[in-house]
């Protein structure tokens, strides 16, 4: 309930001073999640709260306090004391999920630091955006609360430059556009995602280029103006021209790579505190290069 000492504050501020929030990243992130509302619809942090209102506050679940580090090689590209930038290798699972309890990027990053920003995360300290476990590449961790939600802002605003390239089966023509849909869980399979027709879902945006191409499969670029999970390799199963090695969407040619062929290159965003602009390209991993290079693409 809001008193009358707190009359006309933003939204965010006034959750600042709850004691079980206390912070404004951390009210951002409750509201950022729609975690926040008002007689059943979701506030923003700009609201200006008014004496006597009773605003509803859902917690999710604290950090899982049983996570334990792990001792890996871990690829760091940049480091300071706000985020850590890794290049993560393909079968490396981002977060703690159903079979992966303690062999994660996370474990290992709990290993590196104690410094990651913890919020409401659950089992997901410092991680701001996620990688497929067999995608490899660029990945941004943020080591504490205020870092995290400025960059999660940069994610929801679509400001952060992400490019993926992929392998894919055939030549899509015409050779570059745009892929845009509604993703949803998939009706029959709970594992799989797929373009809705109802509405339902969330709007994803690919848009794509082709960077070589031979006669039985193409070096595509990707660059995504929304990250939803599973969105390029829908896209391009959709398409007709699913990536090389999907298990899940390739087809006949899931078995026609020796993994997944899709690989995150570049990342490009603003660094929470010093405000200045940070970008990482990352080549194709050494086993995908020599498998490409194999199929006839100068890499």
């Amino acid at each position: 309930m809001v008193t009358e000492q707190h009359a006309g504050l933003r939204l965010d501020r006034w959750l600042a001073t709850l004691e079980f929030i206390s912070s404004r990243s951390r009210a951002g992130e409750l509201i950022a999640r729609g975690l926040v509302t008002f007689n059943g619809k979701t506030l923003k942090a700009s609201y200006k709260v008014t004496p006597g209102t009773s605003i509803q506050i859902t917690l999710p679940p604290p950090a899982n306090p049983n996570l334990q580090p792990l001792d890996e090689p871990l690829d760091i590209l940049f480091e300071d004391e706000d985020l850590i930038v890794v290049n993560k290798p393909s079968g490396l699972v981002v977060h703690p999920a159903a079979g992966h309890a303690q062999d994660t990027l996370v474990n290992i990053l709990l290993h590196h630091t104690d410094n990651l920003s913890m919020g409401f995360a659950e089992n997901r300290p410092g991680i701001v955006h996620r990688l497929d476990r067999d995608t490899s590449g660029v990945l941004v961790v943020a080591k504490n609360d205020s870092t995290h939600h400025d960059l999660s802002g940069q994610f929801r605003e679509k400001t952060v430059h992400r490019i993926y390239w992929a392998i894919t089966a055939g030549a899509p023509v015409p050779g570059q556009g745009v892929l845009k849909s509604q993703l949803a869980r998939h009706p029959q399979d709970r594992k799989r995602f797929a373009s809705s027709n109802t509405g339902a879902g969330k709007l994803a945006v690919t848009h794509y280029r082709t960077v070589q191409k031979k006669t039985a499969n193409s070096w595509i670029e990707c660059r995504l103006e929304t990250g939803r999970t599973h969105q390029i390799r829908v896209h391009m199963s959709e398409l007709g021209h699913p990536i090389l090695g999907d298990p899940i969407y390739g087809g006949k040619f899931k078995k026609s790579a020796p993994r997944l062929l899709l690989h995150a290159c570049e990342l490009g965003f603003v660094h929470p505190r010093g405000r200045n602009r940070l970008s990482f390209r990352v080549p194709w991993p050494p086993d995908m290069q020599e498998f490409i290079e194999n199929l006839g693409y100068t890499v």
